[in-house]
């Protein structure tokens, strides 16, 4: 399988036309192209670099209106990638990974997150310090792509309520909330 560059727009686009969870890329622009699947037998089989850039070219450019693009709600699973979820290391990779994936959706609400803590701790906070100044054994891990930390130092179960906690106060629903605390 070949990698390729594309900008931050480009795929916004892609993963804005996400029908399954699960649904990589290359499915997406295979379904959007109008292209056949490609089976487990036929991997080999994919359509010259050359002829599939002018294909997608032509269909975004048919699809992509500016206006539209705005009014879309920003919704976390339009973003998150299960493929490089699956590749983190370990649960706190995961749970690193869909924090971060989380507030590239939600930079303007997400210090709402700061809201979410436990009975005698803060779980987030906008410095390393902030949280060892909370408590004990916090193992605060920056939460990548922005200026946020969060407490570490807790079992799957706690991360994981955290996890549904964070998207309940983003306004996810609780199937949603269910489903984002499940990848961990």
């Amino acid at each position: 399988m070949k990698k390729i560059e594309i900008d931050d727009e480009l795929y916004h686009y892609i993963a804005s036309n996400t029908q399954s969870i699960g649904e990589n890329a290359t499915q997406i622009l295979r379904r959007l192209l109008n292209l056949s699947p490609v089976s487990a037998s036929n991997k080999e089989s994919v359509t010259p670099i050359e002829e599939a850039k002018t294909q997608v070219k032509t269909k975004i450019e048919d699809k992509i209106e500016p206006d539209i693009i705005e009014t879309v709600p920003a919704d976390v699973f339009n973003v998150l990638n299960k493929e490089e979820l699956a590749m983190q290391k370990g649960v706190v990779g995961r749970f690193l990974f869909i924090l971060s994936a989380l507030h590239r959706t939600h930079k303007e609400g997400f210090t709402k997150v700061l809201d979410v803590k436990g009975k005698h701790r803060i779980y987030f906070a906008m410095s390393k310090e902030a949280l060892l100044d909370s408590g004990s054994s916090m193992n605060p891990k920056n939460i990548p792509e922005s200026e946020y930390w969060v407490m570490t130092n807790s079992n799957t179960t706690r991360k994981k309520s955290m996890l549904h906690e964070v998207a309940i106060t983003l306004n996810y629903n609780e199937t949603q909330a269910e489903t984002l605390r499940d990848y961990l």
